[in-house]
């Protein structure tokens, strides 16, 4: 122990006197990368120390009643965050691959608790988890893990499941704002949401063409007040009609046979699996919906379920990469977002790239800017196709 606290004490003294103006970009990061797995180690070191001080009562000396309480005050963090970390190093010891990759500082505490959760609910999985962790950031974990649990539980089971849980709910915060947060299922949700990224869009283009640069999210914010739904029979309504608010990925069999086996898909793009019971029902009741029936690795139908057709490419976009076909996101490594989405030319028009599938992708607006940096900075932007 003695030796351990005078290397942390020295490295503690090194680190105060860290001036990063004497780096270039290059060392700077990978003093970065090298200081972020330390601080994985010693987050799990500490946390694992903590545990064992609570079994022996430790912070009661303290003057805390509770370790969480305890570890809250010492780390400067929260309450629950001190706990799920507690919870963590305890329920990772059920997993010999993941605890070592956690005492190494490959993973973090945070990723390594999810990795355990999900094991725990589908055995099997910790392996191709720990992948994803040891590449990626915390969301990739729980995006993968998410995906396990739900192809675990049976469809029609899970559509019960997430209809009794939908909810919406709002409250006041401390600048007086109204916020609120809410839980639909796939089919609804991600209609909604569609809907609502249509709306900010035409909000987003009336305010660059009036010269402004507000953020998507507020844009998102003004549509979502300003938008009721329209009268049955309106101009509105038909317009909305033209285009599909949701699209379906199924396989083949799954579209044959009615019900879904493992590694089958039959999911809403940008939202969660669904029965294909729901699907039936949602072209039986007459909502636009647009089917993409594929054989596990290549699109072999767009099926337009409604009284417009709309562009086959613009679909198979939408749905996102083989094999998952799980909605479209930024394809920048390590970024999740999904909302606001740009697409942008892999190789820039002004190059000779082609508006093909195979050359556009999507990008998030900062991700986007920096891809256009560089490719001004390569001089792609200034040559005109050949």
């Amino acid at each position: 122990m003695g030796r351990v606290a005078g290397l942390l004490r020295e490295l503690r003294a090194e680190l105060i006197e860290l001036e990063p103006g004497t780096f270039d970009g290059e060392g700077a990061a990978s003093l970065a990368e090298d200081l972020a797995v330390a601080e994985n180690a010693c987050a799990v070191a500490r946390a694992r120390m903590a545990a064992r001080a609570a079994e022996c009562g430790a912070h009661r000396g303290r003057g805390f009643a509770d370790a969480q309480d305890w570890m809250a005050t010492v780390t400067g963090s929260s309450v629950r965050e001190a706990r799920a970390e507690l919870d963590a190093v305890r329920e990772v010891e059920a997993c010999a691959d993941t605890r070592a990759a956690l005492v190494a500082g490959e993973v973090s505490v945070a990723q390594a608790a999810e990795i355990a959760k999900a094991e725990t609910e589908v055995a099997g999985v910790e392996g191709e988890l720990l992948d994803v962790a040891r590449r990626g950031s915390l969301g990739a974990v729980r995006t993968r893990a998410r995906k396990r649990r739900l192809e675990a539980i049976d469809r029609e089971e899970l559509h019960r499941r997430q209809v009794a849980a939908r909810e919406l709910r709002h409250w006041v915060d401390e600048l007086g704002m109204v916020c609120g947060s809410f839980r639909l299922p796939p089919v609804p949700g991600q209609a909604f949401v569609t809907r609502l990224e249509r709306a900010a869009k035409r909000l987003g283009r009336a305010d660059r063409n009036a010269g402004g640069h507000e953020r998507f999210e507020a844009l998102a914010a003004d549509a979502l007040v300003a938008m009721p739904a329209p009268p049955e029979g309106s101009d509105e309504t038909r317009r909305r009609a033209a285009s599909a608010d949701v699209v379906i990925v199924q396989s083949a069999e799954v579209a044959r046979r009615g019900h879904v086996h493992d590694g089958e898909l039959c999911h809403v793009v940008g939202g969660g699996p669904v029965a294909p019971s729901e699907v039936e029902e949602l072209i039986a009741a007459g909502a636009f919906v647009k089917a993409v029936l594929h054989d596990g690795e290549r699109v072999t139908h767009v099926a337009h379920y409604g009284r417009h057709l709309s562009a086959t490419m613009r679909t198979a976009r939408g749905i996102g990469p083989p094999p998952e076909f799980d909605g479209r996101r930024c394809v920048e490594p390590g970024c999740e977002r999904r909302l606001g989405l740009e697409t942008d030319h892999r190789v820039p028009v002004a190059a000779g790239g082609p508006t093909s599938g195979e050359n556009l992708d999507d990008r998030c607006t900062p991700h986007h800017w920096e891809k256009t940096r560089r490719d001004r900075a390569a001089g792609l932007l200034e040559r005109g196709p050949p």
